[in-house]
This record gives C-alpha cells, structure tokens and sequence, in this order.
C-alpha cells in the first residue's frame, strides 16, 4: 500500500507541476497564486485513491474522488471557502492538458494490441471519436450562441 501512495503521489506531483505551467502560460495564473489550489486537488486525488483501495465496496477511485472533493468545497463544511479561493485559481483546461497527454502516451503504448483487435474495432473507434468531437462542437456552438457570445 505504502508503494502504490508513494506513486500515485510522485504521478500525482507530476500532473500538479505540468498542470500549474499550463495555468501559467494559457491562463497567466502565476505558479505560486495556484500552487495551494493544486496542492488542494492532490490531496483529494489522493485520498479518493487511498480510499478505494481501503475500503472493500466496488466503487471507482473517481467516485471517492468526486466525492471528497464535493464534500469538502461544501458551505456548511469549515474551511470550505478557502478550499473554493484557491481552487479557483487552478482552470480546468490547464488540469486536463497533462492528462489527455498521459491517456495519448498510454494508446501509443498499446497500439498494437488495439490493432489486434481488428479493422472494424478501428472504424468504430475513428467514427466514435468522430462523432464525439462533432456532437461536442455542435452543443459548445449551441451554448456559445445562446449566451451572445458569437
């Protein structure tokens, strides 16, 4: 157990430095003004990982996760408006840029295994990636239209 901490946190650290550059440079957040929201997120990442490990329920660690991190951003829960103040400060397009890179690495890794698995697999990815992108832009341009936006 105390391995699988030590890595997920060492990952968890990367992502949180890679992270923290990204909202510098998209978003002009200084490091140091989001290093505590950052800090706070790894902490809930963390413990939502920890916690599926310990306790025995079939229950994804993102749950624990999104739990946690409901929880503890809560008006009622002490000290949740400073968990919210520098959160804030971390965007979640700068959270998402390290861990799309990590999922793209992964694929790269086990292309070949994915090819095994036929042509038709690969179609129907292609087309299931496709239509993802489309149905996206399509409800980004629909909200992008009503707020006046563009």
């Amino acid at each position: 157990m105390l391995r699988n901490i030590q890595e997920w946190t060492l990952l968890l650290v990367i992502f949180g430095f890679i992270s923290i550059i990204s909202n510098w440079i998209g978003y002009n957040i200084l490091p140091l003004e989001a290093l505590p929201g950052m800090i706070i997120l790894i902490l809930i990442c963390l413990a939502g990982f920890i916690l599926n490990k310990v306790i025995p329920i079939d229950f994804p660690s993102v749950a624990y996760i999104a739990l946690i991190g409901v929880l503890v951003s809560m008006p009622w829960m002490p000290g949740s408006e400073i968990v919210v103040a520098w959160t804030t400060e971390v965007e979640l397009l700068a959270l998402t840029t390290p861990i799309l890179a990590y999922a793209g690495i992964s694929i790269g890794r086990s292309w070949t295994d994915f090819v095994q698995l036929g042509w038709k697999t690969i179609i129907v990815a292609s087309l299931v990636m496709l239509g993802t992108f489309l149905g996206s832009a399509l409800i980004a341009e629909l909200v992008l239209q009503m707020q006046g936006l563009i």
